[in-house]
């Protein structure tokens, strides 16, 4: 199986290699690969019977590095692997943003980009003020402000539910295991 994450400030190589450390517990060898220095063929990608991908959001959007991965996915034509998507958003910090059907920024994702993944999941992500340049900090310090979230210039705040992560290697487990099976 193949594991591709892409990362702005490095949570979400954090919650891939959580995932990999979990499939390697259950016996399914895989190390994160990070899009930003990978680019995934479809070749690559029909040899693998499911493919797992960590994507965050900046500003509203997937990382760039992102669309590799969907590229590679739709040049899949003789045996596309199944997929399990996960987004990384300070947004799904939120009740009820914190699910695929919930979270509009995976939704607009998958639509635009003709994905059906077999499982989808939305992780909140981690607020670190202090790391931010200037002009991100100012950015999303407005944005906090007006969704109801910590505007503290000097806060860092891990708002990612480990046990949701867990909860979500442990479905990409079964479903590696129904792919091998097939």
């Amino acid at each position: 199986m193949l594991l591709y994450y892409a990362t702005h400030d490095g949570h979400a190589r954090r919650i891939a290699a959580r995932i990999a450390a979990r499939l390697n517990d259950k016996g399914i060898a895989v190390t994160p690969s990070d899009l930003a220095e990978t680019i995934p063929t479809a070749a690559q990608l029909e040899q693998a019977p499911l493919v797992a991908a960590v994507l965050a959001i900046r500003y509203g959007k997937h990382l760039p590095p992102s669309a590799r991965l969907v590229h590679a996915l739709h040049g899949c034509i003789n045996h596309p692997p199944r997929l399990a998507l996960a987004s990384v958003c300070l947004t799904a910090r939120k009740a009820g943003k914190d699910t695929p059907e919930g979270n509009v920024y995976l939704r607009k994702f998958l639509a635009r980009n003709n994905l059906k993944p077999a499982l989808a999941a939305a992780f909140a992500g981690k607020l670190d003020y202090p790391r931010y340049r200037f002009i991100d900090r100012l950015a999303i310090r407005f944005i906090m402000l007006m969704t109801g979230g910590p505007t503290d210039p000097t806060v860092t705040v891990e708002f990612t539910d480990w046990s949701k992560v867990d909860a979500f290697a442990d479905a990409v487990a079964e479903l590696h295991a129904q792919a091998t099976k097939s």
